[in-house]
């Protein structure tokens, strides 16, 4: 599963957050190739996820985001063996630590508000080693450097994406991906 995500991320950048179920089918028919599932519920998310893969996506689900389940780690264990995702994201230890023993991919997702999220963050990634990072806002090249140098974590840069020159503003800072569910980066 870490091979895919890598491998795809390094032929498109570019991940397509879906925060709108009605942009379904422009995430199907777009070139992004990994697909961040921010809405949703416990009675669409398998078919949705079922969707996006024989579509040729990988999908990650923002479990945090999805109606109907509980902030409960044994929900970790339903979301891989019936739904079948090809990660979660979280901003949740608790539920990172829980994917991670289901070896489940797993993205720790978290705001940097002020200089103690940032500090809290960074010590938060080192404990848990998650697969890969993303970090919002994404416009942040500064902190964006500062956390990959310190933790080495593969760096994704979400939130406030909406044009060309924000997405290589974060690959400059070195990210190696960006989320947005803004439809004409997508295409970039």
């Amino acid at each position: 599963m870490n091979k895919d995500f890598f491998k795809y991320i390094y032929d498109n950048p570019i991940i397509a957050a879906l925060s709108d179920l009605d942009q379904l089918d422009d995430v199907i028919a777009s070139p992004c190739k990994i697909v961040f599932i921010l809405r949703g519920n416990i009675m669409n998310l398998e078919e949705l996820v079922t969707t996006l893969k024989e579509n040729g996506k990988l999908v990650y689900i923002h479990v945090d985001l999805i109606e109907g389940f509980s902030q409960h780690t044994s929900a970790m264990e339903y979301i891989n063996k019936q739904i079948k995702p090809d990660g979660i994201i979280s901003t949740k230890s608790r539920i990172i630590r829980a994917a991670k023993a289901q070896n489940i991919f797993t993205i720790q997702r978290f705001f940097v508000l002020d200089s103690i999220s940032l500090i809290s963050g960074k010590e938060s990634i080192k404990k848990l080693k998650t697969d890969a990072v993303e970090i919002l806002p994404g416009l942040m090249e500064k902190v964006i450097k500062e956390i990959h140098k310190e933790t080495r974590v593969p760096i994704i840069a979400g939130g406030l994406i909406r044009e060309k020159e924000d997405v290589i503003q974060g690959l400059n800072a070195g990210a190696i991906g960006i989320s947005t569910s803004a439809k004409n980066v997508w295409y970039m």
